[in-house]
């Protein structure tokens, strides 16, 4: 695709397994340098539309916990409320939302290498897919960066969370759940907060940046819209009604309910029903106290 810009292919020499999709994705996965990952992601993405991978036999290469994916030792990751607030009005607190942007988009492109090196088996349309989104998420965690760096900070300067890949790693052994419950619920959040954020910035007149938000924001309707197909299928797949398991896994694993105002154009784009919007917008059912009265 030529979506990740001119980067140095990585030095480490070609193995035996460079023609296993499971451990390129690994390889790339559990690379902590974001230079050699956005490379390492772009010539897979290369070599899957060159025919190099055939995921209809067995791989040698077996699937692991990741605790922890490859990541550079700065951001230090901390709880996510102890992560500071950010207002962009200053210029500090602008850096530290391109920042938690920043961090987002790094962490996606391990969520779209896990899925495609954890769950085998499944239609060559499911991994095409998924490597398509490595690919994009590397290339705005590039155009985020970049903003970072304009801006007098580098990735690393503010400190983040682990939050999406903590879901990652819980969903871990079950394509249904993930699917469900990272794009679905976490990746969509990001299509409510691009708007708000958008009008901030449009205050203070950063267009450049905007153009960045309009550029992830539109590539990211579809990364949800991925999800959502693929969450469809394995409903499909085991009879089951999709929007009612849904939110009886948003219960099970307590995912976060999305906060309001749900960007509704985008949601509907990426796959989501009207009344399932209407019930989301409802807000999150009240617990049930246990024990009787009186």
């Amino acid at each position: 695709m030529g979506i990740v810009g001119e980067l140095l292919l990585p030095s480490r020499p070609m193995r035996e397994d460079q023609d296993d999709l499971y451990a390129r994705a690994y390889q790339a996965l559990m690379c902590g340098a974001p230079a050699e990952k956005k490379a390492l992601v772009t010539r897979l993405g290369e070599d899957w539309r060159g025919g190099l991978f055939d995921v209809s036999g067995a791989s040698v290469c077996p699937v692991l916990p990741v605790d922890d994916p490859g990541r550079p030792a700065r951001p230090e990751l901390v709880a996510h409320t102890a992560v500071p607030r950010r207002k962009p009005g200053a210029p500090e607190g602008r850096a530290a939302l391109l920042h938690a942007i920043a961090h987002i988009e790094f962490n996606a492109i391990n969520l779209a290498l896990d899925c495609v090196y954890r769950f085998r088996g499944l239609p060559a349309g499911y991994y095409a897919g998924w490597l398509q989104v490595a690919e994009e998420e590397a290339y705005h965690f590039g155009l985020v960066t970049e903003r970072l760096k304009e801006a007098g900070f580098r990735y690393g300067d503010f400190p983040a969370h682990r939050g999406l890949w903590d879901m990652a790693v819980k969903t871990a052994n079950d394509p249904l759940a993930r699917m469900a419950l990272v794009p679905r619920v976490l990746e969509a959040r990001g299509l409510d907060a691009t708007p708000p954020i958008v009008a901030s910035l449009r205050r203070l007149g950063d267009e450049a940046t905007i153009s960045v938000l309009d550029i992830i924001l539109r590539d990211e309707i579809g990364h949800v819209a991925l999800g959502d197909r693929w969450f469809r299928h394995f409903c499909s797949e085991r009879a089951l009604e999709p929007e009612a398991t849904y939110l009886a896994l948003m219960a099970e694993f307590d995912a976060p309910w999305p906060p309001k105002p749900l960007n509704v154009d985008a949601r509907r784009r990426a796959g989501f029903s009207a009344g399932e919007i209407a019930r989301l917008e409802a807000g999150r059912p009240g617990r049930v106290r246990s024990g009787s009265q009186g």
